[in-house]
């Protein structure tokens, strides 16, 4: 595959100018329309791209600082779950102001007892007529205070007993009655949940950044529509992993937070011609910049195979094993950087090197430009970065199945 982009002639990019043309300001529908927001998805909500299409796009909007809508969870993860699964009616009613930024969307999976093993899901979902009566618990869900919508996984019987007779409040006193994790996998089932249905409390959990952005969210026989359903009864669990499996395809953006946030080269472009940098930091540096273009060459393979509409195989879970642990690393070394100027709360570690009060020369977006809160609440932030959305050594259990062959503990 060739990593270099095209020159200006190219076909492609004279169309992606010619649309900006013609949409100087677009709206996030101009963008949703156009098939811009996720260029990768499938006509109508996308263009099929390629990836070196997607990279011609990306490269397009971001030299005139247009920004994609925010909706992270929705376009990254659950978009495509709902295109694979989901009812024609579905795809119709939720993709395209999830796609607009109008309808922001969480991801209801982790649970107090349940987070890495998801097999573990004590929230019931009780079927009532037209109808699920959902009773039960979710934890670190992002953005729920905030959503419009959510996708939740339930439990919808329970291996040895029915779930008419084992109430929430009972599986939870005694244990997970499971014989096998296949059996445990079998009584899941997916449904998208409004997030304003009553019965629904969200809770707000602060972080040590000082932001707000994981929750606590409790269902109180909350009465979700059987049309609500993704997938099969019970069959959740394979259209979960398809969730977890997703992997937002933004190829330029190479965000140290998740694809959010500074990068390599915004560190390496403050630091760019100092001569007081130590050969062992600019030996940090330098790994910084190798390991970043392995991931994002190795970014361009999964994308690649999507495009070819085949299975992500195992460099999804090597991609945020790695990309995870690199993060951190990063934030660590722009902090050692900035010497006794690391430790202030309320400062860019960083300015002072560069003698900028406010953020530096990198836009990202029209009004954007990165400052104090993305370095040092990127440091403070970094430790989650290797528990979120599965641990890191979750991940390398799963490498070692999955891509190794090496046998179950």
């Amino acid at each position: 595959m060739d990593f270099f982009l095209p020159d200006e002639d190219d076909a492609i990019r004279q169309e992606v100018r010619a649309w900006i043309r013609e949409h100087p300001n677009p709206t996030a529908r101009d963008l949703a329309y156009a098939g811009f927001v996720v260029p990768h998805w499938p006509q109508p909500w996308g263009r099929e791209a390629d990836p070196l299409t997607q990279l011609i796009i990306d490269d397009e909007l971001r030299k005139v600082g247009i920004r994609r809508p925010f909706n992270p969870i929705g376009t990254g993860w659950l978009g495509p779950t709902i295109i694979k699964y989901g009812t024609e009616e579905q795809r119709d009613r939720y993709l395209f102001p999830m796609l607009a930024g109008e309808e922001i969307w969480c991801q209801l999976f982790s649970e107090p007892g349940a987070g890495s093993d998801l097999a573990a899901v004590t929230t019931r979902a009780e079927h009532a007529g037209e109808y699920y009566v959902v009773s039960g618990s979710k934890i670190w869900t992002t953005f729920a205070h905030m959503s419009k919508f959510g996708v939740l996984l339930a439990r919808t019987s329970f291996p040895g007993s029915s779930h008419e007779t084992l109430s929430h409040d009972e599986l939870s006193s005694t244990g997970n009655p499971y014989d096998d994790v296949t059996s445990r996998h079998a009584g899941l089932s997916y449904f998208i949940c409004p997030m304003d249905t009553d019965g629904i409390t969200v809770r707000t959990i602060r972080d040590m950044t000082g932001h707000e952005s994981f929750n606590e969210v409790f269902f109180d026989e909350v009465k979700i529509p059987q049309a609500n359903l993704i997938g099969n009864i019970g069959d959740g669990w394979r259209v979960a992993k398809a969730t977890l499996g997703n992997e937002r395809v933004s190829l330029s953006s190479e965000g140290l937070m998740w694809g959010a946030g500074p990068t390599v080269m915004d560190l390496i472009d403050l630091v760019a011609g100092r001569d007081t940098l130590s050969t062992p930091v600019r030996h940090r540096l330098t790994r910084a910049y190798i390991n970043e273009q392995v991931l994002r060459i190795t970014r361009l393979r999964i994308t690649g195979k999507a495009v070819a509409g085949q299975e992500k195989g195992p460099e999804v879970s090597i991609v945020k094993a790695l990309s995870d642990a690199h993060g951190k690393s990063v934030m660590d070394l722009a902090v050692d950087i900035a010497g006794a100027g690391g430790m202030l709360r309320d400062g860019d570690p960083l300015c002072g090197l560069v003698g900028w009060e406010h953020g530096h020369g990198r836009t990202w977006g029209k009004k954007r430009t990165l400052g104090a809160s993305d370095w040092i609440s990127g440091f403070l932030f970094s430790p989650a970065l290797t528990i979120g959305g599965g641990t890191a050594e979750i991940q390398r259990n799963i490498i070692a199945e999955n891509a190794l062959g090496l046998p179950r503990d």
